[in-house]
């Protein structure tokens, strides 16, 4: 599989456990990729390891939206 579609896939996966409600609840970073775990209100888990380069930096953009949301930081604020 190229990595284009790789991350498309990743992206999809991501996108489909946010759309459900579930938020960025830890990431485990290795040489190989990440194991980002996703927590809903409820307490309900779910685990995505993600390979691609791109799918990283996705979810990173995703995790620092979902921080700033939390501390009230509207997106179109610059960060100091």
């Amino acid at each position: 599989m190229s990595d284009y579609k790789q991350f498309l896939q990743e992206r999809e996966q991501i996108d489909g456990l946010v759309g459900k409600g579930y938020k960025i609840k830890s990431i485990i970073e290795n040489l190989s990729g990440a194991t980002v775990e996703f927590e809903k209100g409820n307490g309900d888990r779910k685990s995505l390891r993600v390979l691609s380069p791109d799918g990283r930096k996705y979810f990173s953009i995703l995790l620092i939206r979902q921080q700033r949301q939390a501390i009230g930081v509207s997106p179109s604020e610059k960060g100091s």
